[in-house]
């Protein structure tokens, strides 16, 4: 595994970027403060966030974070002479007890507490810390990354933005990602509502790779794929057409456990009524992202 470097600057808030030397090397380079804030809005953090900075540098997000909006966090960088300034920025700007730094390599840092994690890394670095976050981090928890993406992982939400101080190049512009860590929904699921009258059983086989989910859904003697599906953090939704009467079933809840918990919102041609909705997995799979394979240096290069 390739070690990840972190160059000092001098100066708090100044800094002159140097390349990588080596494969896997990320240079220092500051974040801009407007992508700081911009970074904390896309994840809408609050008090309550415990964030986690990648490569922390200078310190300034999670001191950021922690003074404009009351988190609590801390970041892991390599170069010990940046760790020193951060904390001792956390200490001079009155944070040091909510903001802390520390030298100590990505890879065996525990992400398991963050809500939040922020990163500014080089995009193959992202690939390689990917199935760590997805594995380690709760359903619901925030990832938000700058420049670079997560490959294959397809962001929730992407922003471009105008950054004229910023220190790297030509265009002054910075990308921001933003990624909610999807639940677990794979597998087989059942359960059971009244269709025209009658009681039916719904049976569905859910296929997920990341956020993304399909399926088929096998009731009253017919099946139909499901439409509009969502799945955010443990939150998930779809809907169910039923051709033979033009009804429409719309399912929302949340993934608890073995569980699905919410409502079954049914539309017929000439009513619509809204019922508790409770399904019950019953075969547990895992999604097709934990299956990937980590990435090889080979194919690590290709992204360079």
């Amino acid at each position: 595994m390739a070690i990840i470097r972190f160059f000092a600057a001098l100066l708090l808030f100044a800094a002159v970027p140097v390349p990588a030397q080596d494969f896997g090397d990320t240079p220092y380079v500051q974040t801009p403060m407007s992508v700081v804030e911009r970074m904390l809005q896309m994840a809408k953090l609050n008090a309550r966030d415990y964030v986690i900075d990648l490569g922390s540098g200078d310190g300034r997000l999670v001191i950021t974070a922690a003074k404009k909006y009351g988190a609590r966090g801390f970041g892991v960088d390599l170069d010990r002479r940046l760790v020193d300034l951060a904390n001792r920025t956390a200490a001079k700007t009155g944070v040091a007890d909510r903001a802390a730094f520390y030298e100590r390599d990505l890879y065996e840092t525990d992400f398991s507490a963050a809500s939040v994690m922020t990163i500014y890394l080089l995009p193959e670095v992202n690939l390689m810390v990917r199935p760590k976050l997805l594995a380690t981090l709760k359903p619901g928890s925030r990832v938000v990354t700058h420049d670079y993406d997560m490959g294959e992982w397809q962001p929730d939400e992407q922003i471009v933005m105008d950054v004229p101080d910023k220190p790297v190049g030509r265009d002054k512009k910075s990308k921001v990602f933003f990624w909610v860590i999807p639940a677990n929904a794979a597998g087989k699921w059942r359960w059971e509502a009244a269709v025209a009258g009658k009681q039916a059983t719904f049976d569905i086989d859910i296929v997920q790779k990341f956020q993304d989910i399909s399926g088929t859904v096998k009731f009253n003697g017919t099946s139909a794929p499901i439409e509009n599906a969502r799945l955010t953090g443990e939150e998930i939704s779809f809907t169910v057409a039923d051709a033979r009467d033009k009804s429409r079933y719309e399912f929302s809840g949340r993934l608890t456990g073995g569980r699905i918990v919410g409502d079954m919102r049914v539309v017929a041609a000439n009513a619509q009524r809204q019922l508790e909705w409770t399904a019950q997995r019953t075969e547990l799979r895992q999604p097709a992202h934990a299956l990937l394979k980590k990435p090889t240096i080979q194919e690590l290069q290709l992204v360079q």
